[in-house]
Parts: structure tokens; sequence; C-alpha cells
């Protein structure tokens, strides 16, 4: 089953028209988050995001579109799914019509519910991405469909037998991997590409910055990271909503340490309520 404009459908019953926004043009944002054990993980912070991403898009947002209703079409769709660990994906696109320049600005969306059993590996390689670069600017910030670089960063990962990739931004700075954002340990010092780098408002990323914030053990520093920074880190991690923290392990020939990242993704998880 998934939720079509909140009425729920056969997958296989749904009709996307030729002039669908999504498909043709890319004017669409989603989110990606979890339900856990019947409940939303940070269902606020996601429906908080999903806003800021439609009016900089300038979709025009029902005024039904509250946070009540994001999360009952969300938990609906799982129970009707009898999935009480969901992956869930929210894609709110633009109603059909119109070319570069569309006809209207209200938008329809789907919701999508698959099983979610995704754990963090224990061993996992990463490497740079050097074929094409995003761009620095608030509009890569945003969780829209237009992820062709993520694609075929996400080829050559699979080619190379990594289990992510590094992307650059055109000032050849670390930004994020893949699918998730980065972070990189050195003693006491945690740093993470700033939101001006270009990388995703990641909500765990957010979570976790709130976190260190707090703790008297740690510094974080939001910030621009050369490529020449991940080699002499102590450790680096990945956060993203589903598998909320995961520690890299090989970059290159170089060998991390996993054990302040681990700590951290205990923290994250006592926040699940």
């Amino acid at each position: 089953m998934i939720n079509y404009n909140g009425k729920l459908l056969n997958s296989g019953t749904l009709t996307i028209t030729l002039q669908n926004r999504a498909l043709k043009y890319g004017d669409a944002v989603f989110e990606t988050l979890k339900v856990y054990r019947g409940s939303i993980v940070f269902a606020e912070d996601h429906y908080f995001r999903l806003m800021a991403s439609m009016r900089m898009l300038r979709m025009k947002i029902p005024m039904a579109f509250t946070l009540e209703f994001f999360e009952s079409q969300i938990l609906e769709l799982a129970v009707a799914n009898k999935l009480e660990n969901a992956r869930i994906s929210f894609t709110v696109f633009r109603k059909d019509g119109g070319g570069y320049i569309p006809d209207y600005q209200e938008i329809e969306f789907i919701v999508e519910a698959t099983n979610w059993n995704q754990e963090a590996k224990q061993e996992y390689g990463i490497d740079l991405y050097k074929d094409h670069f995003v761009n620095s600017d608030l509009l890569s910030t945003v969780k829209s469909n237009n992820r062709l670089i993520n694609v075929l960063a996400g080829i050559y990962a699979r080619e190379n037998g990594l289990d992510n990739c590094v992307l650059l931004n055109e000032k050849k700075a670390v930004v994020a991997a893949l699918d998730a954002n980065i972070f990189l340990i050195s003693g006491k010092l945690i740093r993470t590409p700033a939101l001006s780098e270009g990388c995703i408002r990641g909500v765990v990323r957010k979570k976790l910055i709130e976190l260190l914030q707090k703790s008297p053990e740690y510094e974080i520093q939001e910030t621009e990271i050369s490529v020449f920074e991940m080699q002499k880190a102590d450790e680096v991690f990945l956060t993203n909503s589903m598998t909320d923290l995961q520690p890299v392990t090989r970059y290159r020939k170089k060998s991390y340490q996993t054990k302040q990242g681990l700590a951290l993704k205990e923290q994250l998880l006592s926040l699940y309520g």
C-alpha cells in the first residue's frame, strides 16, 4: 500500500501522468524518515524541514498540512502495511502543468513505507568522488529530487567496491557522503561541513550537533574541511535518518578507530523516547 494525496492505494494501481513535474523536471522535495516501534523518529524536525524545502521551492502549502496531518499520513500507512519499523519516503511535488514555468503552485504527495532493518556495518570503506561537484549554495541544502550527482557517486561506489563516496564542492572541499552528513573526530574536536559548503540540512546532523554543543567532553565546529584532513582524523562517521550513525573504518590506505563514534550513536538512540 502507498498513500497518494491522503488515500491509501495498492501501489500497482497508482497512475502518474507524463506531465508529472517530479518526473519531468525534478520539481519535488522529499523526506526520508524512520518509524520505530510504531512511532516516527524526530517527526517534528522532519516536518519543519519539509515545510522549509517547500517554501524555498515556492510551493503552495495547504492550510491542512499540519504536523498532525503529516504524522497521520505516515502512521496510517505503516499500520496498513503492518510495519512497526519502517523506512518512510514522503515526496511532495508540484501539480501537473506547465514547462519550466509551472501552471500551478499547488502540491500533491506520495508516501511510501517499506520494512526497515538497516543496521550499521562493522567494516565500512569510503573514497572521494571527483567526477562532478556540489554547488555550495542554499539550494544544495534542500532535499530535492535533483540527485544526479548522488546517483552517479553511488554507481562509482558500487563499481569500486566502496560502501560510500565523499562528495566535494566546487572549492574541492568536503561536503557530505552520497546519502549522509559527514563528521571528523580529532582528539576531542569534532568537525562537520557547514551548511554554506552545500551539505543537506540533515535531521540527525542537527540532533547530534545539539548534543555536542551541550557536552563538556567535545568541541563541535561547523566549518570548511579540506580533503587532506580526512587522512589526519582519528575517526570519521556518517549520519542519516536510517542508520543514525555509521562509523567509517577505511578511507584509501587510512584505517579509523570507531570507539567515540559508537558512543555518540548510543547517545543519539537515547533521544528516540
